[in-house]
């Protein structure tokens, strides 16, 4: 989208790149909602993995932490949050997994539904296996399952549309309606199941929610244009034997890393956070040593180094929501409902019913705005500070007790996420498709997926340091580094506008 266009914004990190090239398949469609009837398929699949996903994140961590007289598995508290860290960065680097393989092998629709099969999967093991190995196979199902649908669903609407289809904008708000919508139903269900008859129940309602959702877009998927199962640039089927064999060296060296004691429960944040940077540093030096980019080009990708960075630093923040923020709702948030104690997962749920309810507002803000909008330097150094006035919106209550801070005083701060996430996720994966070299695209948009993994990955390795009893240090540290961060690049914006050569 253009710097000008309403932003449409699904809650939390974004959720693929959007395929901007569509076939013609009947604008006299109109049976959903005035949009051709196939987007309900895939509205109905996102809105159903996002229901399993935001469920079954929400308690996963106190499933983790919690002791098993309270049904469960009882680990350090500091490691439950790096792994639900590292699980939450390693969607993000399945993403371009994903993408590769539609991009190369078997195409977009194709992609996301061999991946939802592959989440539902992974939701019933951890509804039905006990312990650890269940917890393991679980999250890597889910993880790489939930990658491909990312990366590939947002493509897929794009192919209903042609270019200059009006109703093209309206079609993406509807799908992404869906995406809060499951994302504000599934830690509420999963949370009353869960504090009412156990942690696998919750998980259950997870699977079955994929399920549901599986099930429907199974049975609607052949409606799809042909523009969605098409492969963009095919792999040679002489290579096919070489990436199978590179695969499957991958897997086996990771399980004997993990037999060796080389990656365990407690360092695999880390383990996330080494091989996203490695990642990134290799994809930077791919595409700035390349001889198929101008001094335009090469000064735009430059110019998305400092965005980059900021990125990192905002999602670090952000996705303490799922660690941190949960920990805090378990220990000091007074969760009392008129007598009846809200389950911790429901506070999940706040983020998504502000996104709803501000994303207009925001589109409204920035078209009425027009060329008199922020540039992007500006809107993502505000989102960062503003995350980090978050963070320092904790201390007033640092110190009290167990349930001293009132669900009120958590609402405004999860209204303050809100603000800085609409500042900063809505421009990210659109600044980066125009600051991509035209050689480079996909390697750009995989770029700004690296950026939401290493940050997901820093917010579990940085929520092991945080301490209930002794708060402040940890919220203001973090606090005004955020702000640090954004002013930085605030200082700065003018140069970087200068590198970005005409893209604002």
């Amino acid at each position: 989208m253009s710097a000008n266009e309403p932003a449409q914004v699904p809650v939390g990190p974004p959720t693929g790149p959007i395929e901007t090239s569509a076939e013609d398949t009947g604008d006299r469609d109109t049976r959903f909602f005035g949009q051709p009837w196939a987007l309900a398929h895939i509205f109905g699949v996102e809105m159903w993995e996002r229901f399993s996903f935001y469920g079954m994140q929400g308690i996963l961590l106190i499933y983790l932490y919690y002791s098993a007289t309270d049904g469960g598995l009882g680990l350090d508290r500091a490691v439950a949050a790096g792994i639900v860290g590292a699980y939450g960065g390693s969607v993000y680097l399945s993403t371009i997994l994903g993408a590769w393989i539609a991009d190369r092998i078997l195409g977009s629709e194709r992609v996301l539904f061999y991946s939802a099969i592959v989440i539902v999967a992974g939701h019933v093991a951890l509804a039905l296996i006990p312990g650890f190995l269940g917890v393991g196979v679980g999250l890597i199902l889910i993880a790489l399952g939930s990658g491909g649908l990312k990366a590939n669903a947002t493509s897929v609407v794009g192919t209903l549309y042609r270019e200059d289809d009006p109703r093209r904008d309206a079609g993406f708000s509807l799908f992404y309606l869906g995406i809060n919508l499951g994302a504000l139903a599934g830690p509420l269900l999963t949370g009353l199941l869960q504090s009412t008859l156990g942690f696998h129940w919750g998980f259950g309602l997870a699977a079955v929610g994929m399920a549901l959702g599986l099930l429907q877009y199974s049975f609607g998927r052949k409606s799809l244009p042909a523009a969605s199962r098409r492969v963009a640039n095919p792999l040679p089927r002489s290579r096919y034997g070489l990436v199978g064999g590179i695969a499957a060296v991958a897997v086996a060296l990771i399980v004997l890393l993990v037999l060796v004691g080389v990656i365990r429960a407690d360092n695999l944040s880390l383990i996330v956070i080494i091989t996203t940077v490695a990642a990134t540093i290799a994809y930077f030096v791919v595409i700035l040593s390349s001889r198929h980019i101008d001094a335009v080009e090469r000064s735009r990708v430059w110019a998305f180094m400092p965005l980059f960075v900021t990125s990192v630093a905002f999602w670090s923040l952000y996705q303490q929501q799922f660690t941190v923020v949960t920990i805090y709702a378990d220990v000091k948030l007074n969760r009392d409902l008129f007598g009846w104690e809200m389950p911790v997962p429901w506070v999940q749920s706040i983020n998504p019913i502000f996104i709803i309810i501000l994303s207009g507002v925001f589109a409204w803000l920035w078209t009425k705005l027009g060329t008199r909008q922020p540039s992007t330097p500006v809107k993502f150094g505000l989102g960062v500070m503003i995350m980090g006035a978050a963070f320092l919106l904790f201390l007033p209550f640092a110190g009290g007790g167990a349930g001293s801070t009132p669900l009120l005083a958590m609402v405004g701060i999860l209204l303050v996420f809100t603000v800085a996430e609409l500042l900063l996720s809505p421009v990210g994966l659109s600044v980066t498709t125009k600051l991509a070299p035209a050689r480079f695209h996909t390697q750009m948009v995989a770029l700004f997926f690296l950026s939401v993994a290493l940050g997901t990955a820093i917010s579990g390795l940085l929520a092991e340091y945080y301490d209930p009893d002794n708060e402040v240090p940890y919220f203001s540290v973090l606090g005004f580094i955020a702000i640090g961060v954004g002013v930085l690049l605030l200082v700065f914006a003018r140069p970087v506008l200068r590198l970005m050569k005409g893209v604002r």
